[in-house]
């Protein structure tokens, strides 16, 4: 039962702390748009998403406005369009884009997901047509935003598709120079991706989901922050459990607005996704409360234990409060939008490869890390490859999501604004990768795929 101190404190929580749903994402399924013709194809999707989504936004201020609960962004998550596109006789998929655009705009939402294309065991010509499409779509859109699932447990890594993507990645930088590479900050590699994950830019409406359905991502880095403050110098059984009870308090929020919009739009409920999703504000960052554990700095040695605790322990309490609990779940560590990663990075004490060891146990990867911009697509297919095989070997959605910044050096900064914040240019190693990358094929899946 829920309390009147319990209801006082979520008040606290979302007056003081930055605690808030970060998004209501409304997913929809496209597969019945497809037709031979393209421009009825798109036609058919414009329409479909306008149709479903046509009150999404305005529930979603009407609930903020009611329960008095910020709810910071309204989103869309489609099909994978290689999907959705594939019937279609055209070899340019830049127009699928552009309908998704136009929707996503005539419905008022701040991004729409599913540019997507799932190839983690092979590739389709569809799957070909939209990774080539991909530098074009997002520089020409808004909102769009597109991701790529390359590998798997199951299936292993398709290293002919995570070269192509440090390729594309490259390709994003450059058709977007103007804006500092922000294509690539719309682009997603995964492994492991899910399929009802409310979180841009990665987001998808899967094809094991329902026709619609909402999902809700919640997230309260300032919240755990202020409650560790209160366990100060105590052991780590006391953090991990300070930390489970707030993640419970702040699943029910988001469930609450979760099942109250699903009830008002008439659409399903599907998951709360428990992110600590940080943003440039100040006491709105992972980085903070790693370091309220007792870190002089993030990056240095104990880090990884630190958020290896604060992931699991975010999990936990937020299975306790829902059985609905699904996406990614647990603690992000996307640079340019956390202001202690960011400033971490800066001092150097946050390297490329602490991230990299760090991604192995939060719930995401390597997300919004601007590099030089003259790193080559070989050595951006190789972090890849990296972080890719984290994920099929740990069992775990990986991802990366780089920034290759056009003339930008190390040292130098790449401003985005808003939630996306800004980038401080890290450094790669500089030995080659061009040889590994280009041997094309399959690394196998792990023994422990064989479950069945």
């Amino acid at each position: 039962m829920i309390n009147t101190n319990d209801i006082l404190q979520t008040i606290r929580m979302i007056d003081h702390q930055h605690l808030d749903v970060r998004t209501i994402t409304m997913g929809i399924n496209l597969l019945d748009c497809c037709d031979p013709d393209p421009h009825a194809a798109c036609r058919k999707i414009y329409d479909k998403i306008t149709a479903s989504a046509d009150k999404l936004v305005k529930t979603g201020e009407d609930i903020e406005t009611e329960f008095g609960i910020p709810i910071v962004n309204k989103r869309i998550s489609v099909t994978p369009m290689a999907l959705a596109a594939g019937a279609s006789r055209t070899s340019d998929y830049v127009p699928f884009a552009a309908a998704m655009d136009r929707a996503a705009k005539a419905v008022g939402v701040n991004f729409i997901g599913g540019f997507s294309a799932l190839v983690h065991k092979g590739m389709t010509g569809a799957d070909k047509k939209l990774i080539a499409a991909i530098p074009e779509a997002l520089a020409v859109t808004d909102v769009v935003c597109s991701s790529v699932n390359v590998g798997s447990t199951k299936a292993g890594i398709n290293m002919d598709a995570v070269r192509l993507m440090g390729e594309t990645i490259k390709a994003c930088a450059e058709r977007t120079a103007d804006k500092g590479g922000f294509g690539c900050a719309k682009l997603v590699v995964f492994c492991n991706a899910v399929e009802d994950n409310p979180f841009m830019a990665g987001a998808f409406h899967g094809v094991g989901e329902a026709e619609r359905v909402i999902n809700v991502g919640v997230s309260g880095p300032g919240v755990v922050h202020h409650a560790l403050q209160a366990v100060k110098g105590q052991p780590f059984d006391v953090v991990a459990e300070t930390i489970k009870k707030t993640a419970f308090q702040v699943t029910r929020m988001g469930q609450l607005v979760a099942r109250e919009a699903s009830a008002r739009l008439g659409v399903p409920f599907g998951i709360v996704d428990l992110s600590l999703a940080p943003t440039p504000a100040i006491g709105d960052s992972v980085a903070r409360i790693l370091e309220e554990m007792g870190l002089e700095v993030c990056g240095a040695h104990g880090t990884t234990a630190a958020l290896a605790l604060l992931n699991d322990a975010v999990k936990k309490g937020g299975v306790m409060a829902s059985s609905s609990v699904g996406g990614l779940s647990g603690a992000f560590i996307p640079v340019s939008e956390d202001e202690g990663m960011i400033a971490a990075a800066q001092s150097g004490a946050l390297t490329l490869d602490k991230l990299e060891a760090m991604t192995c146990v939060c719930s995401v990867g390597l997300d919004m890390i601007a590099v030089p911009g003259d790193t080559s697509a070989a050595t951006l297919s190789a972090i890849i490859a990296d972080e890719a095989a984290i994920g099929m070997v740990n069992q775990k959605t990986t991802a990366v999501r780089l920034i290759p910044a056009p003339g930008k050096r190390v040292g130098d900064v790449v401003e985005f604004g808003g939630l996306l914040g800004s980038a401080p240019v890290m450094p790669c190693h500089t030995g080659g990768a061009g040889e590994f990358v280009a041997r094309g094929g399959r690394i196998p899946a792990p023994l422990h795929s064989l479950k069945n």
